[in-house]
């Protein structure tokens, strides 16, 4: 069996596959419309990325294979603006094996009304804390990039205010599964902070004990495999 820069040909194949399924999963939920992009790490220091199209449009034969200095090694077309988001991500997380960056409407507003993501309900735990990148507009340089990674820190999940959130897991199934979840949590908070009349101090959010129990009973392989079973055949119905 061939080698591509270390990695197994038939893993490699497998992953593509992966990647573009995720891409066209949070499209089918709503996270994305004509931007945003999931990637896939793939080896020492390479990474799985759509070429600069809506993720819709993912395919296995549509990825471009790039460095963590933001370099295009293998695959035909044009990176998206944003690579840098997932480059310094990796770069700064050896941990992390699939990064997912949406723009998940209901994470939208929980960012622009000056709150974060707490969970309400049991696939909210998983995400753990979820700091927010306060700087509006794109992440279009190495700099921003390492802003952004640093505000992730070692968590799993951030917003980026008036933009979106980012999602970081130990591979990208983890990855897309977690940012379906956080959009669910935020669209839960948004319709409690609705009914509750705006009020955060009416609504009954998990404990620290509540979360990190509920937390270790979903995040394992058995949940999050049923989860990206749901998700892809959703995605492809």
């Amino acid at each position: 069996m061939s080698y591509i820069h270390g990695v197994l040909a038939k893993t490699v194949e497998s992953l593509a596959a992966d990647v573009a399924l995720a891409n066209r999963i949070v499209h089918g939920q709503g996270l994305v419309t004509a931007f945003g992009h999931v990637s896939a790490r793939a080896g020492e220091g390479r990474f799985l990325i759509p070429t600069r199209a809506s993720p819709a449009l993912a395919g296995a034969d549509r990825l471009l294979l790039m460095d963590l200095e933001g370099n295009v090694l293998e695959g035909e077309g044009t990176p998206n603006t944003e690579f840098w988001i997932h480059a310094r991500i990796y770069a700064a997380r050896p941990d992390v094996g699939g990064v997912v960056h949406v723009h998940s409407p209901a994470c939208v507003v929980i960012g622009q009304l000056g709150q974060t993501i707490r969970p309400l309900h049991n696939s909210g735990a998983p995400l753990g804390e979820v700091p927010v990148y306060e700087r509006a507009g794109l992440i279009r340089s190495r700099e921003l990039g390492e802003r952004v990674a640093a505000t992730l820190g070692q968590g799993r999940a951030m917003l980026l205010r008036g933009h979106g959130a980012n999602v970081a897991a130990s591979d990208v199934r983890m990855a897309t599964v977690l940012a379906c979840w956080l959009e669910e949590a935020a669209a839960y908070q948004e319709r409690a902070l609705a009914a509750a009349g705006g009020d955060a101090s009416r609504i009954r959010f998990f404990d620290a004990e509540e979360k990190e129990r509920v937390a270790g009973e979903l995040y394992q392989p058995s949940p999050l495999a049923r989860a990206w079973e749901y998700f892809a055949t959703r995605s492809e119905a």
